[in-house]
């Protein structure tokens, strides 16, 4: 298969971003591009102190977010801009206002038909993570990973001007899908969406996923007993990019809208 253009310009920008310059240019690149996308680092550690411009996309906080540990509260699992949220109305949920696409398309192949079906009439809640943002995510609620699957695709930009032109943009990009059960035995799917220039969306609890590389098929992963707690960090985007919840029905009382801002640790639903 011939390797797309936006794979090709995102793994030309991957490597640029992962090399490490002589430390006042490396120094250099990293102020400015805080300075240029409006970085607000006031909660990691200074720019010049990160080897790489990967290194500063990826960077962790100095000290973890407090947030509810209620069990109920299901909070946002990264920082972000909510595209679109809502009902998923037989199966079909919204990028953004006006521009549908089947469930079934963005789980892909080596999901069961029982799987897919969980999600009919639940609720989806689209996470677009700008160049600005903290790039890492984490878990939303208490829960029990069942499987995750790498889908490759296409690198196609998921900023709000692309949402509203390009058709089923989500279910063409490559993404990381991953499947999940909450204690209460409700189940959710957090899909990784990856975008123009994310080099890698990592995954740490299954290293064999390698994203942005050269795999032309997909991959599933199962686990028995992969248990995750609230707030857990499970990996991070390497540039910004989107996250979608798909959530069972009657799972999910959801109190965020569409064109609001959330940061990780936010409580954005409660569970039923």
């Amino acid at each position: 298969m011939k390797k797309h253009i936006t794979s090709a310009i995102s793994q030309s920008f991957g490597k640029f971003a992962n090399r490490e310059f002589a430390k006042p240019i490396q120094s250099f690149i990293n102020s400015s591009y805080v300075k240029i996308m409006g970085l607000d680092m006031s909660e990691f550690h200074s720019p010049s102190t990160y080897r790489t411009l990967n290194a500063l996309f990826t960077r962790k906080l100095r000290e973890d977010r407090e947030y509810s540990l209620d069990s109920k509260d299901f909070i946002s699992p990264c920082d972000s801009f909510i595209t679109e949220c809502g009902d998923i109305d037989r199966r079909h949920a919204f990028q953004i206002k006006g521009m549908k696409y089947h469930s079934d398309e963005l789980l892909g192949e080596h999901f069961s038909k029982e799987e897919k079906s969980i999600v009919e009439d639940g609720t989806f809640i689209n996470f677009y993570l700008s160049p600005k943002d903290y790039h890492r995510y984490h878990m939303p609620t208490n829960a029990k990973v069942l499987k995750a699957v790498h889908i490759p695709g296409k690198f196609y930009p998921v900023n709000i001007p692309s949402l509203k032109k390009r058709v089923n943009l989500f279910a063409e990009n490559e993404r990381v899908v991953v499947l999940c059960e909450t204690t209460d035995k409700k189940r959710f799917y957090m899909v990784l969406v990856s975008a123009l220039n994310v080099g890698v969306m990592q995954v740490s609890f299954e290293p064999k996923i390698k994203t942005n590389a050269d795999a032309q098929s997909s991959s599933a992963y199962s686990y028995e007993s992969l248990h995750l707690n609230k707030g857990d960090d499970f990996g991070c985007f390497e540039m910004g990019s989107t996250i979608v919840i798909l959530a069972q029905k009657d799972m999910l009382d959801v109190n965020v809208r569409a064109g609001e801002h959330v940061r990780y640790g936010d409580t954005i639903a409660e569970l039923k």
